[in-house]
């Protein structure tokens, strides 16, 4: 009669915890994340909280005992406000060209800085240098030093070349914003194109020319397409960031002239703290979150793409 013999337990796998903890190890091992995490529900998710509850009240400051609840009206009134539209329109528009510029650029750049040519150390680090600067700094910085109509650097060169100086702020607002975002995010959008281009394999370069391809056909036939997953990287991680798009625009045209260059944050601002409606900008601020976290997921997913990530792990 045959006899079975006992099964061995199954080895753990070297550097893989066991998948039976006891609650009290769980939490052990949780424990060192809880500052930060509870840092985080404070700083974010409170705030959020609050934000959503007041979006479904009319709450004024001005008219503050006028406080009452009306459900989902504000969110109704903010999709059929045309300065909402305006606005939303206005980001798309300034988002779009910001994002499209500065990735040309930065396809241009990348590729000059993939060649060998002496301090080209230097010029990299050199390159980010617009990156670093803040926001705010970058606005008043071209406001003032460089498009101000009687000082500033860009008429000083027109008016050595004969031309008439010119208000760039007031006479091309949507313009001169763009013209900000795309100087401090050509680097960025470089960088990451650089990337690509130093992981390209230098063998299927090399055949390429060998089978008499021209530079141009072979950066249009194999470089574009191994540069495609680094290009949407830097295109999403950039609208991410410019969809958010305030201080500039504080700094150098005040949303103006008019509604011009009035985007979603700066129309939220407008209403939260020039118009004191805290239940309009509640309900604006909760319909601008949920279009961003579309936005960011999208992100998201690219970059699990991007670097090998499986689609159950994003």
């Amino acid at each position: 009669m045959a006899t079975l013999a006992p099964s061995s337990p199954v080895p753990l796998t070297p550097g893989r915890p066991s998948s039976r903890l006891s609650a009290g190890e769980a939490w052990r091992r949780r424990l060192p994340l809880s500052p930060a995490l509870l840092l985080m529900i404070i700083v974010t998710q409170i705030p959020f909280v609050f934000t959503v509850l007041f979006s479904f009240q009319s709450w004024n400051l001005v008219r503050p005992h006028s406080r009452h609840w009306v459900g989902l009206s504000n969110y109704s009134d903010v999709f059929t406000d045309s300065a909402f539209r305006d606005a939303l329109f206005t980001e798309i528009e300034m988002t779009l060209l910001a994002v499209a510029v500065s990735m040309a650029l930065g396809v241009g750049l990348a590729v000059l800085l993939d060649r060998e040519f002496p301090g080209r150390a230097m010029v990299r680090t050199l390159l980010i240098a617009p990156f670093l600067i803040m926001p705010t700094v970058a606005g008043l910085l071209w406001r003032t030093t460089m498009l101000d109509p009687v000082y500033g650097i860009v008429n000083f060169l027109l008016r050595l070349a004969g031309i008439a100086p010119v208000d760039f702020v007031s006479r091309f607002p949507m313009a001169s914003i763009v013209t900000v975002l795309v100087w401090q995010w050509t680097p960025f959008m470089a960088l990451i194109v650089l990337a690509g281009l130093q992981s390209q394999s230098g063998d299927v370069l090399e055949a390429a020319q060998i089978d008499g391809a021209g530079p141009w056909t072979t950066f249009r036939a194999i470089t574009v397409p191994h540069l495609r997953p680094y290009i949407e990287l830097g295109v999403l991680l950039g609208a991410i960031y410019l969809i958010n798009t305030f201080d500039v625009i504080f700094m150098m045209t005040q949303g103006g002239p008019g509604t011009a260059t009035t985007n979603l944050p700066y129309y939220l601002y407008q209403r939260a703290f020039l118009g004191f409606d805290v239940g309009q900008a509640s309900a604006l601020g909760v319909v601008t979150v949920a279009g961003t976290v579309v936005v960011a997921s999208i992100a998201l997913r690219m970059l699990f793409t991007v670097f090998g990530t499986t689609e159950g792990r994003a």
